[in-house]
């Protein structure tokens, strides 16, 4: 049974008339809801993908993946694997397949906190989740349109800003702190900004591995105390292990080794760049980030046979007449689509990026790139859309005022996830019949008010009120709202979720650099 069909009856309750005074007093199902059924757009014949698969199995056979950790190869030569004449690491088909085979097909991640069960994140199927992330270099500054460099306190002020945005399901390190240039002090001090700012699911990425120890005693601070972490884990590791064309990243591939070995997911991120780090054909960088991405999962299945790992698909189009990267372009929506089509044929937890315009402010490109390529992504089904929230400038910027734009058009994209659910009552002849013979119109037919929250979504943003209205109250642009609405969060939105007490021991054990007076509303930033 499908999430779509688990959904409350309208039929409950005490008649129409119970119902209706239900849906005015707020009770009646929402629209949307988080880990819809995707999976409707296939821009892959099963042919095609059928193709690919083999494509990317010859791939990992003959030309395999280079610069292998010695550390990686004692694991894996005497499993099976073998180095070829070119020193690259090599898969067996049958070793692939059987992996495919006994691989994870599912894995939880917890939120925390009073968020506990409702905002968990079940990555399955084609449950489709929204997720902001990418460690942008450089924020948005509304006051005078320039991108400035990100802070570590920008961690904070994202992760607080999503903690309130409820169509953003998960949340990431949205930005890098580039005043904290220390490995060490940025890792303990994003993670903290992430813990402190939200309840939410996480997914977060370390500059090296011996980070992961100390960050895991964070984790438990947060969970409720030693130990409590990875009987719930909330948080997944990100990373790229792979660099395109087919060769491993030393301080990515290692995180993923140790996070195999704690039985943690592994969230990878594959992302060669066609035309520059993959063939220009569409087919061929798909074949290419398939195989890629296997010999992550097959790495992760021999150090621990089913530990959980997304299926990370990322590929990248390039604007071949630059080189430079184009996030927003309709090869990129399609691409993504395709990734995420042979993550869903192997069955097996996926994620794509997706949302990552190349405009530098919220224009007219920015709004249909965004729309393009988050809706494709998530009509694909993939169970994690990243990059959703606020990125901007081809995933160097991020911008708060684009996060809450991003928040409500990922609502409408839900909606038509959703789809059109047909049935006696959906159909409405009774009240077809009722409404034509009189009073000649559907308005205060007792149906309408009946499936108004739970049929439509109503945007806060976006501007359906007549033009005259719209002249009257100052004749305002999406941008200009958007930065109304994001400042009074950021105003008055100052959560610390590790509490007073844990947040004095966690700052007297690790170095936080991020100050705890820039942690409360009177602190001024965000005023006026």
């Amino acid at each position: 049974m499908t999430e779509q069909n688990r959904r409350p009856s309208r039929r409950a309750g005490a008649g129409r008339k119970a119902r209706t005074e239900k849906r005015l007093a707020g009770g009646i199902a929402q629209a949307i809801w988080p880990g819809m059924q995707g999976g409707q757009y296939r821009p892959l014949s099963d042919t095609d993908m059928k193709r690919i698969h083999d494509g990317a199995l010859e791939i990992l056979v003959t030309t395999g993946i280079g610069e292998p950790l010695p550390e990686l190869l004692d694991i894996v030569l005497p499993l099976g694997c073998s180095m070829n004449e070119y020193g690259r690491l090599c898969f067996p088909k049958v070793m692939i397949e059987d992996i495919i085979a006994g691989a994870a097909r599912e894995y939880t991640v917890y939120a925390r906190g009073s968020r506990q069960g409702q905002g968990d994140i079940y990555c399955n199927g084609n449950r489709v989740y929204f997720s902001n992330s990418g460690s942008a270099v450089t924020t948005f500054d509304s006051d005078n349109k320039r991108y400035r460099a990100s802070t570590m306190l920008d961690m904070y002020d994202f992760t607080r800003l999503v903690d309130r945005l409820d169509n953003i399901h998960m949340c990431g390190d949205t930005v890098v702190g580039t005043d904290v240039p220390n490995d060490y002090e940025h890792d303990m001090s994003m993670v903290y900004a992430l813990l402190a700012g939200t309840e939410k699911p996480l997914c977060l990425s370390f500059r090296s591995r011996g980070n992961i120890g100390p960050a895991m005693e964070l984790f438990d601070f947060a969970s409720g105390g030693e130990g409590a972490f990875l009987k719930k884990p909330s948080v997944i590791f990100g990373g790229c292990p792979i660099v395109s064309p087919l060769r491993f990243g030393r301080e990515n591939l290692e995180v993923m080794i140790d996070a195999a070995r704690l039985g943690l997911v592994s969230d990878i991120a594959v992302a060669p760049q066609s035309g520059a780090t993959a063939p220009a054909t569409l087919a061929g960088t798909l074949a290419q980030v398939v195989a890629e991405t296997l010999s992550c999962l097959a790495i992760v299945n021999l150090i621990r046979p089913g530990c959980p790992v997304t299926f990370a698909t990322w590929p990248f189009i390039t604007d071949l007449r630059t080189g430079s990267f184009s996030g927003g372009s309709g090869e990129q929506a399609v691409l993504a689509a395709a990734a995420i089509q042979m993550g869903n044929y192997y069955d097996l937890p996926n994620s794509v990026g997706a949302g990552m315009t190349d405009a530098k402010i919220p224009d007219a490109q920015y709004g249909y790139e965004k729309g393009l390529t988050i809706g494709l992504a998530a009509l694909s089904g993939a169970n994690r859309v990243c990059e959703v929230g606020g990125m901007m400038g081809s995933l160097m910027g991020c911008s708060f005022e684009s996060m809450v734009i991003d928040n409500e058009a990922v609502g409408m994209i839900q909606r038509v996830v959703r789809g059109i659910e047909v049935s006696d009552e959906t159909l409405s002849i009774e009240t077809i019949h009722h409404c034509a013979v009189d009073p000649g119109h559907f308005l205060g037919n007792p149906q309408t008010l009946n499936v108004m929250e739970s049929e439509y979504v109503y945007p806060e943003l976006m501007d359906r009120s007549p033009s005259a209205q719209w002249e009257a109250e100052g004749s305002q642009d999406l941008f200009e709202r958007s930065k109304k609405v994001s400042r009074e969060i950021l105003c008055d939105h100052y959560p610390n979720y590790f509490g007073r007490q844990a947040d004095v021991a966690i700052r007297e054990r690790f170095p936080i650099k991020i100050s705890s007076d820039d942690m409360r509303p009177d602190n001024g930033r965000w005023r006026a």
